[in-house]
């Protein structure tokens, strides 16, 4: 048997090419790429405005909490805000489960 086959080089010695281990990796490089790009940098974005809109609440905004209550907030503290939710019904929940700054009339 001859062993230039065996390692790695042609019929006349030469040696053979090796696989860039690179090229190996590429796709999951390249799936890392598109996954940063669809899912990571929207979701950031998402997060700093809604990070954005709690600065900006003030008193009399009209909002609704993710679980869905509707209120107008009455008071803002540091971590969280009082809501009107009827005429003698008033709760307080923490600024970050407020999810929705609504527009006057909607």
């Amino acid at each position: 048997m001859n062993y230039a086959y065996a390692m790695g080089q042609g019929p006349q010695g030469t040696p053979g090419q090796q696989p860039n281990p690179l090229i190996n990796l590429l796709p999951i490089i390249l799936i890392f790429v598109i996954f940063y790009f669809l899912l990571i940098l929207p979701q950031r974005k998402r997060q700093k405005e809604h990070e954005r809109m709690l600065s900006q609440l003030k008193r009399n905004d009209d909002v609704v909490t993710t679980g869905g209550i509707y209120g107008t907030i009455i008071n803002v503290e540091d971590a969280a805000v009082i809501l009107k939710v009827d005429d003698n019904a008033t709760i307080k929940v923490q600024k970050n489960c407020i999810a929705v700054v609504r527009k006057a009339g909607s």
